[in-house]
């Protein structure tokens, strides 16, 4: 009898398009809120994150793989948590009218 394997996609493939983008070795407090952060700070925060992924070259693969994961908490692609999950709420009704 013959053996069957799964196929299984490389990881390192999968995840390779991080290593190019321009939060690589940036300190992860800058795209992640702390603990209770809220208003100004919060604000503050997510448009220094959103400057710096504005000329990423990987922006869009970025955003698509908080969309699909879904990603709850950071800046993912330029887009901030509530941003994202708008996002999410408009496919999900996109989806339930089709």
């Amino acid at each position: 009898m013959t053996e069957t394997r799964p196929t299984l996609a490389p990881l390192a493939n999968t995840w390779e398009w991080q290593q190019h983008g321009n939060c690589q070795g940036m300190n992860e407090s800058i795209f992640f809120p702390p603990t209770g952060e809220r208003g100004k700070a919060r604000q503050m925060r997510e448009r220094r994150a959103q400057a710096i992924c504005a000329s990423c070259p990987v922006k869009t693969t970025c955003l698509e793989h908080s969309l699909a994961v879904p990603e709850p908490f950071g800046v993912w692609g330029g887009i901030g948590e509530s941003e994202r999950a708008n996002m999410l709420r408009g496919r999900r009704g996109r989806h339930r009218a089709a």
